[in-house]
């Protein structure tokens, strides 16, 4: 007999921007048992929306086999578009519903196709509440754009 019960991971997304559009950085918190690890990228003109994305792509992307997985995010736009919007956008051709096509339509698809790898819970956690580890994430996604500001050229 194998054993099917998959590894639990908890991970803890951000993304900030400066200026909207702007410089921005995406951070990610990933812990399962006793390993952590912190991940961060940055962009040099992009939305917070899209860092938002981006965390949990690369999040998700890191992870090498399937895994049960609890998400927490501060994005709404996140968790509500990855649980609720995504299926009729789907439908629609990846337009809203007025017709629209959806921003950032290929990160949305990039997402879907990381989150059939996994069983995901999508969590909302209300940001800069002192929650540990939104508080990471933040700092992650803010290291990223101030490293890249700071270095010359």
């Amino acid at each position: 007999m194998t054993d099917t019960a998959l590894t639990s991971v908890t991970i803890y997304t951000d993304g900030a921007c400066r200026g909207n559009p702007g410089p921005g950085g995406w951070g990610a918190l990933m812990k399962s048992g006793d390993h952590e690890k912190r991940l961060k990228g940055f962009e040099a003109r992009t939305t917070n929306n899209r860092m938002e994305l981006m965390a949990a792509i690369m999040a998700l992307r890191e992870l090498k086999r399937e895994c049960q997985v609890a998400l927490w995010t501060d994005s709404q736009y996140l968790r509500k578009g990855i649980t609720e919007w995504i299926h009729g956008w789907q439908k629609k051709g990846w337009k809203t519903a007025s017709r629209q096509p959806v921003k950032n339509a290929e990160l949305w698809q990039e997402l879907l196709k990381e989150t059939h790898r996994h069983s995901i819970e999508w969590h909302w956690v209300k940001g800069h509440s002192g929650h540990p580890g939104n508080d990471a994430a933040d700092a992650l996604a803010n290291e990223a754009i101030d490293e890249h500001q700071a270095s010359p050229g």
